[in-house]
């Protein structure tokens, strides 16, 4: 019995593929929309409010301490992306390898080398 090719829609299909879409879904969209959030907070309150032109450190307004944190913000989110994407690999890894092991008998219709 020889083995045929794989297809996406066979991976697709995996519940260990399906559960990595899920846990990839629950991760990105908060951490995509906290992003847009706290990015575009700053234009926004600066365009509709006084509030961040107020003096915080001395002469040192708001909207600098808020504009430096974006900064901040940005690196802590590629640091905590980096490595849940670690982890994301090694599902994928893992994926991989059951697909590759599970294989699949030949099906009518589909050539086999």
């Amino acid at each position: 019995m020889s083995k045929t090719p794989l297809t996406y829609t066979d991976v697709a299909h995996s519940e260990s593929f399906r559960r990595l879409l899920r846990k990839k879904k629950r991760f990105l969209l908060p951490m995509s929309l906290f992003f847009l959030a706290f990015y575009f907070t700053l234009p926004i309150m600066t365009s509709y409010s006084k509030v961040l032109n107020e003096p915080a450190l001395g002469p040192v307004s708001w909207a600098w301490l808020f504009a430096s944190a974006q900064f901040i913000m940005t690196w802590t989110l590629c640091m905590i992306y980096s490595r849940k994407a670690a982890k994301f690999d090694e599902m994928v890894e893992e994926i991989k390898a059951e697909i590759a092991e599970r294989g699949k008998a030949p099906q009518k219709g589909r050539k086999t080398s």
